[in-house]
This record gives structure tokens, C-alpha cells and sequence, in this order.
């Protein structure tokens, strides 16, 4: 019993396929595959068109041969009831073609170029911006660790923060002013030193009566 219903099923399919390879479309596809591995017509555009099986070629080839050969292969083809045939026999066919492919080409080339040229200077706008973004968040940074070394000495009973200058430049601060002693300036060195963003401090104080 199983052994049958294999058989059966075997044969629906290639009842399956035989119809799909005989279709309209399946019969298009099968001819322009042979014109196209076809080394005496695979250089010209025909156009294939098929109902009820009957299969239409149009186009231009160079020579009678060529289309000859366009027909005969057509004709060859499994499923292929008839074939119309109204390819047109035109010298300069192959030149034609010659020439659209080439423009095509040409096209597609330039295509490519303008593609890379907006690509890098998609690229050099992203470098000229992220160099823009850098200089712009190093003022800040500078700016904010200025006023937090500020603002700390402003806070510390042991540093006259009104009498010290603070400049940052790159993350490097540099104290300048009068202190009334060491300690004092030690202790505005090493606020400035532990402050968020300090890479160095360059101690300027002088010690002395202000």
C-alpha cells in the first residue's frame, strides 16, 4: 500500500513539474536561458513573450544565421507549440547593442564615482564636526574646572581664594597671587591638584603680606 502511494506521489510530481516547465512564464524563462548560452545570438537583446505556448521573438540581430538560429532554438524547446517569428535582420545590431552596454557601463561608472565622492566627503564633514566638538568640549572642561577650583578655595577657611588667580588651559592650572604663607600655599596646590579634570597644577603663589 505504501509502496504505491509513493509511486503515486512520485508521478503527481512530475506531472507537477512537466506542467510548471510548460507554462507561459516556464516557457519564456526555458527560451531566454538557451538564446542567452547560445554563442550565435547570446550578443543581442530578443525579446521573448509567450501565451498559450506560442512563443513571440522581437528584436534586431546582426545576421539571417543569427536569426535563424533565434527561431530554431525557440522552436526546440520543450513546451513550445509555435513560434512567431518578428526579428528584425539589422547590420548594425550588434553595434547597437555594443553601444547601449557601453553607455551603460559608462553610467554606472559615474554612478560609482559620485557615490564615493559624496562617501568621503560624508567623511571629512564627520572629521571637520568631531574636531569642532573636540576644541568646543576642551573650553568647557577648562571653563569648569576653572570655577570649580574657585569655588573650592572660596570654601576653604585655610586659602584666601579671593587673592588667587586660577587659569586652566588643557587641563593644566596655574595659580597665581599672594598667600600669606607656605601652608596656605601648599593647601591651594593640592585643591587645585585633586579637582575634577586637573591633569598638572603650575604653583605661581608667593608668599608674602597682601
Amino acid at each position: 500500500m505504501l509502496q504505491r502511494f509513493a509511486v503515486l506521489l512520485s508521478a503527481a510530481g512530475m506531472v507537477v513539474a512537466i506542467a510548471c516547465s510548460q507554462s507561459d512564464p516556464g516557457v519564456t524563462t526555458a527560451v531566454k536561458a538557451k538564446l542567452t548560452a547560445d554563442d550565435t545570438v547570446k550578443a543581442y537583446q530578443i525579446d521573448v513573450d509567450t501565451k498559450d505556448r506560442v512563443v513571440t521573438l522581437s528584436g534586431n540581430v546582426e545576421t539571417a544565421a543569427a536569426k535563424e538560429q533565434a527561431v530554431k532554438i525557440a522552436r526546440q524547446t520543450d513546451g513550445v507549440r509555435d513560434v512567431v517569428d518578428q526579428i528584425a535582420v539589422n547590420p548594425d545590431a550588434a553595434a547597437t547593442t555594443g553601444r547601449l552596454r557601453e553607455e551603460a557601463d559608462e553610467a554606472g561608472r559615474e554612478a560609482r564615482e559620485e557615490a564615493r565622492d559624496a562617501a568621503d566627503a560624508a567623511k571629512e564633514v564627520g572629521r571637520d564636526a568631531s574636531k569642532a566638538t573636540e576644541r568646543t568640549g576642551a573650553v568647557v572642561t577648562d571653563a569648569a574646572v576653572t570655577a570649580a577650583v574657585k569655588t573650592k578655595f572660596l570654601a576653604d577657611t585655610a586659602v584666601s581664594g579671593l587673592k588667587i588667580d586660577v587659569d586652566t588651559k588643557d587641563g593644566v592650572v596655574t595659580l597665581n597671587g599672594m598667600v600669606s604663607t607656605k601652608a596656605e600655599a601648599d593647601r591651594a596646590t593640592s585643591i587645585a591638584r585633586e579637582s575634577d579634570g586637573v591633569k598638572r597644577v603650575v604653583s605661581n603663589l608667593r608668599i608674602g603680606r597682601y
